[in-house]
């Protein structure tokens, strides 16, 4: 079937109603309402079955189209690869893979190695086995506990439930492994120790307090989004980020940094982390890296954890004894490849610094005008606010009120997304995302239509 002219969208609906089934949704509905089937991108744009347009302000509903959509050079690039050599297991290399291995380790002084996967949460499994495996070969079978953070999310298996701390994502899907230890949040705006002179240090020390009550020889790594995603888009305040570079070379703890949503220019920088000059151990990736045009993801690590796989060829079960089926799809870093040109000819880092810095201006400039804004916060173009019932007590904005200022501003005609099955009593975070390349007249439009939105719902 040529779906490319396929042009009965009647059949598409009808299709999709019977045999798909979405991610995060409620089903019941399509009882009653047809499924929304998008059908083609431009830029910013998307359209979907009934030709609506809508200004995309989240890159593809999760964070992910960072060179926009319609991008021909990323197609072409795919389409070529593929026609040459489309697969290979990836106990082998191939030509792309060699390239954006290179290309992707020049952008991170200090780490050398890729290992391919496919989804985020693929890749992040992969750092925990990395972490497990140290242990075992390295510690004696000691150092094995992750830490993770509270509203910090890591994927979708088990192990990354097990790791994540938004509790209404991992509900019902328990019991989960051992050896995955919260430590508290980062956000100052609901700070769990009142107030604090220094809330950055105070949130960093509550590591090393974990870290204590555990037993530092039991603890072998922290893994930790640059700015926590779904739990709120919370950037960690001054102070946080030398202190938990201190506690990982005190305690010999491998820092593991989650960029599946920050990297690869979401922030302003190639990488979140490098916003506050930290130096990780091991950084995952994945939705931004080829823009969605194809599946990829990566864990990067130094070349000290590299060489702890190396370090004694005759012990057969020294080497990291672990395969992704499609890590060795060439279709990931081909696309990947030109994704990253794309970003640097185009000048899209200053642009997303630019254009983030208009964003938070403006939503900023909306809060004198609707006090159900209680915090802006955010990096370049990964930006949310808080909504709030009340401004001085801080009560969160009923979440289904949240959903009817997302449902207004989609009538104005711009998608941005909210947090949503994350932590109890607080999805009340508006997220928004756009496209690297998005142009000031694009960040109004999205702040009017919030405006607007605010306006009908809270008043």
């Amino acid at each position: 079937m040529d779906i490319s002219s396929f042009n009965d969208i009647g059949a598409v609906v009808e299709a999709d109603r019977a045999h798909v089934w979405h991610h995060l949704s409620q089903h019941k509905q399509y009882e009653t309402v047809d499924p929304r089937v998008i059908v083609e991108g431009k830029g910013l744009r998307v359209w979907d079955a009934t030709g609506r347009e809508t200004l995309d302000a989240v890159s593809g509903g999760v964070w992910t189209v960072n060179v926009g959509y319609g991008r021909e050079s990323i197609a072409n690039a795919v389409r070529d690869q593929l026609l040459k050599m489309n697969y290979f297991a990836g106990s082998a290399g191939s030509i792309p893979g060699a390239m954006f291995s290179q290309m992707l380790t020049e952008k991170m002084p200090g780490l050398t190695r890729v290992y391919y996967s496919n989804s985020g949460s693929e890749a992040n499994e992969k750092a925990y086995k990395m972490v497990r495996q140290i242990a075992h070969r390295q510690h004696g079978g000691k150092k094995w506990k992750i830490l993770y953070r509270e509203r910090d999310y890591h994927g979708t298996t088990i192990a990354c439930l097990a790791s994540g701390g938004q509790e209404e994502r991992k509900a019902m899907y328990g019991p989960f492994p051992d050896g995955f230890i919260p430590v508290p949040h980062c956000l100052e705006y609901r700070s769990q120790w009142g107030q604090v002179d220094d809330y950055g240090l105070r949130a960093a020390n509550a590591i090393e307090e974990v870290i204590l009550r555990e037993g530092a020889d039991s603890v072998g790594a922290i893994i930790l989004e640059p700015v926590t995603a779904g739990g709120g888009v919370i950037t960690p305040p001054e102070g946080y980020w030398p202190r938990v570079q201190e506690i990982c070379k005190k305690y010999d703890l491998l820092l593991i940094i989650d960029e599946v949503v920050c990297g690869v220019g979401r922030t302003g920088k190639w990488f979140g982390y490098q916003q506050f000059g930290i130096q990780p151990d091991i950084v995952t990736m994945a939705k931004g890296v080829a823009s969605g045009y194809a599946a990829i993801s990566c864990t990067v690590t130094t070349e000290a954890v590299f060489d702890m796989f190396k370090d004694n060829a005759s012990d057969p079960m020294g080497y990291f004894r672990d395969i992704s089926t499609f890590g060795g799809c060439t279709a990931g870093p081909a696309a990947a490849l030109e994704n990253m040109r794309i970003i640097e000819d185009e000048g899209l880092l200053d642009n997303t610094t630019a254009m983030g810095e208009r964003l938070m201006g403006n939503l900023r400039g909306l809060m004198e005008k609707h006090a159900a804004i209680g915090e802006v916060r955010g990096k370049g173009l990964f930006v949310g606010a808080e909504l709030v019932a009340d401004r001085s007590s801080r009560e969160p904005l009923g979440e289904a009120q949240v959903a009817a200022v997302v449902g207004a501003v989609m009538k104005r005609g711009v998608q941005i997304g909210m947090t949503n099955r994350s932590v109890p009593g607080f999805n009340n975070t508006l997220c928004l995302s756009p496209a690297l390349m998005v142009t000031a007249d694009q960040i109004d439009q999205m702040s009017d239509a919030i405006d607007g939105a605010l306006t009908e719902v809270c008043g």
